[in-house]
Order: C-alpha cells, then sequence, then structure tokens
C-alpha cells in the first residue's frame, strides 16, 4: 500500500508550526527588552507587537490546516496504524517539541504581562506628576499676573 501524501503535508505543517513559534518566542524576548528599556519607543513597541499579531494568524492558519487535514485521514491512520508507525512517532515528536515552545511562550508571556503592567504604572505615575506639575505652573502664573497688577499712582492733569 502507498504511503498515505497528506501524512506529508502534516509534518510539514508541523515543521512550519515550529518556526513560527520560534519566531514568536524572539518577538517576545525582543518585547521583554523594550519593556525593560527605560526609553521605550512606543513605535517600535507597537512594531513588535503588530509582528507577533501576524505569527499568531499563521499559527491559527496552520492548525486549521493540520487539522482539517486530520480530520480527512484520521480514519486511515487508525486503521493502517502500523503502517504510517514512523511518521505517527515522527508527529509526535514534533507535537512534543511544539508543546514545550507553548509552555515556554506562556511563561514569556506572563512576565511581559507583568512588566507591561509595571511601565503602564509607572507612565501613569509620570503623567500625574506632570499634571502636578502644570497645575502648579498655572496657579503660580495666575498669581503672579494678580499681583502684578496695579493702578496707575500717577496721572498728568495738564491741559
Amino acid at each position: 500500500m502507498e504511503k498515505n501524501p497528506y501524512l506529508t503535508i502534516m509534518i510539514q505543517s508541523l515543521k512550519k508550526k515550529s518556526a513560527v513559534l520560534d519566531a514568536v518566542i524572539e518577538l517576545n524576548i525582543r518585547q521583554k527588552e523594550e519593556l525593560e528599556n527605560p526609553g521605550l519607543d512606543p513605535d517600535d513597541f507597537d512594531a513588535c507587537v503588530e509582528e507577533k499579531a501576524k505569527q499568531i494568524e499563521q499559527l491559527e492558519l496552520l492548525d486549521t490546516g493540520f487539522q482539517e487535514v486530520y480530520d480527512k485521514i484520521k480514519a486511515d491512520l487508525q486503521t493502517n496504524q502500523q503502517e504510517y508507525r514512523e511518521e505517527i512517532a515522527e508527529m509526535q515528536e514534533y507535537i512534543r517539541r511544539l508543546t514545550d515552545k507553548s509552555a515556554t511562550i506562556q511563561a514569556q508571556e506572563a512576565r511581559n504581562k507583568d512588566l507591561m503592567t509595571q511601565k503602564f504604572a509607572s507612565v501613569r505615575k509620570q503623567v500625574k506628576e506632570v499634571r502636578k506639575s502644570q497645575k502648579v505652573v498655572n496657579q503660580y502664573y495666575k498669581s503672579m499676573m494678580k499681583s502684578g497688577y496695579m493702578e496707575p499712582q500717577f496721572t498728568d492733569n495738564k491741559k
């Protein structure tokens, strides 16, 4: 019996998913570095988040495609399990690696979330201080404008 070509497609899909997860891990590392940087450039951070969103979208497409192919050949895999033993073992190994990478990503995401919460708290504090400073400056300016006004003291009565 000839090997099922869908198995090759599924293995390729798992390889692509592994590469995409690697890219997400790298983006998480970059995101962490940016969040730890006190001079964070919001545009760079946004670009990183957008790139990560694209990678996640790619992951969803790969997952959907993998599931569709698996649904097509599920019965064949179950009935001819011995024949596809090597391919199944290879896919299982990829799935184990993908699971490890997913766990790594979840841990990175949790750390980045904490860093982001700290960063936003810091930014809020800075905004509050700026507003407070502006308020003090405005009050000072208003009080100086009122105290600086004097009625004319000398008038010219000549005709």
